[in-house]
């Protein structure tokens, strides 16, 4: 049985994810996990290619078709460690609190135990930089693998993804949209700065901001059809410097969320109206869009997979649907190209549950061979129903 196989390397698993967990590396600099990557496969006697996307891994079984791929994200983020374990960050301000130290042990593991399986056909492990963040062009990882071809005669894709929140040994998926689409508005409202104690003298962007704020937080009560998910937040906003000194202009940075493609235009559109408020009242302003990820579709014959095996491995009633929320996941770009589902894995710490994006993020490792049998034995399914 698979869980048994992947139960029995236990220990490297945990081993693993505490080295990659001791050394994070943020997005599109991850060197030391992508040799760890890279050098591992290889020894296991899969075909690796490496610098894919710019430090991803892509790593190969296998001949023929039908080729199925499995993906795990490799980047830290740029937060200070709090958990005080033997295991903790050493690197100042970088950690692992999403998971994904945890999702590419897991993703060796398959490497191990595939590395000992006969199927027809070929399995690809596609190790991924830089899902948090896009580069000097705000592109992420998922697209510049695919660019380098990662995803090149794949006929279908998976993933998961640690949920701090559900119990060890629990699984949850839905066909559908898994997570929202993503895009960052940065604007810069702009007046005529002064003297605080001359404010007539002044185009206040102060004030001006105010206006557009309000006008932004009405979009989706007042702009989108109640029936539609979409998020519109205003994360940032910075001007001046001086009690006295109205500035010149204030910078406003936000997010928007959305699952259908004409939500993400209506948004787009209502930023740019609420921005132009500003100009009957003297000012003006600057917009510029960062398009982000797609949403995510889990496509209906990918779910029946995984939902399957998890179902003859851990047993029906420890499937579940997951909440609907509208975080963002890059891994869309991939079910874009290929038919493909993520599923998200129990891993609470029962009695302390370590949120994800939180300094004190943390997983039950007793997670890590639940997700790497599922994900391994979801490979060998599909392989052998083609």
């Amino acid at each position: 049985m698979m869980l048994e196989k992947a139960q029995s390397i236990q220990n490297e698993l945990i081993q693993w994810r505490r080295h990659i967990h001791r050394h994070p590396e943020l997005g599109f600099k991850e060197v030391q996990t992508a040799q760890l990557v890279a050098d591992t496969c290889r020894q296991l006697g899969w075909r690796v290619r490496t610098a894919v996307g710019k430090t991803g891994v892509v790593a190969e079984l296998g001949e023929g078709k039908p080729c199925v791929g499995l993906r795990a994200d490799m980047d830290a983020l740029p937060i200070q460690e709090m958990n005080d374990v033997e295991y903790a960050s050493v690197i100042p301000g970088v950690m692992h609190a999403c998971g994904h130290d945890a999702h590419t042990a897991m993703l060796l593991g398959v490497a191990k135990l595939l590395a000992k399986e006969a199927f027809n056909g070929r399995v690809r492990l596609l190790f991924q930089p830089a899902e948090e963040v896009g580069d000097e062009e705000g592109i992420s990882g998922a697209p510049r693998m695919i660019a380098d071809g990662a995803i090149d005669e794949v006929d279908a894709v998976f993933a998961l993804h640690v949920d701090s929140n559900l119990s060890v040994g629990k699984i949850t998926i839905s066909p559908g949209y898994s997570s929202a689409g993503v895009d960052t508005f940065y604007a810069t409202v702009i007046g005529n700065g002064g003297h605080g104690a001359y404010p007539h003298r002044t185009i206040d962007p102060i004030y001006l901001s105010s206006l557009v704020i309000q006008a932004i937080n009405g979009i989706v009560s007042r702009r989108i059809h109640p029936f539609e998910p979409a998020v519109v937040s205003i994360g940032a906003i910075h001007g001046g410097a001086a009690s006295n000194v109205i500035p010149d202009q204030v910078e406003l940075i936000g997010t928007i969320r959305y699952l259908q493609p004409d939500v993400q235009k209506t948004i787009q559109e209502e930023v740019e109206s609420a921005l132009q408020v500003t100009r009957p009242l003297g000012g003006n302003y600057q917009l510029k869009w960062e398009i982000g990820y797609p949403p995510m579709l889990n496509h209906p014959e990918a779910v029946e997979i995984i939902r399957t095996v998890a179902k003859q491995m851990l047993g029906e009633d420890q499937i579940g649907i997951p909440e609907n929320e509208m975080g963002a996941e890059d891994f869309g770009f991939f079910t874009q190209k290929a038919p493909g589902a993520m599923f998200y894995l129990g891993a609470r710490i029962e009695g302390d549950v370590r949120y994800g994006h939180q300094s004190r993020f943390d997983i039950d490792e007793r997670c890590l061979p639940i997700g790497t049998a599922l994900l391994a034995q979801t490979a060998l399914t599909f392989l052998r129903t083609r």
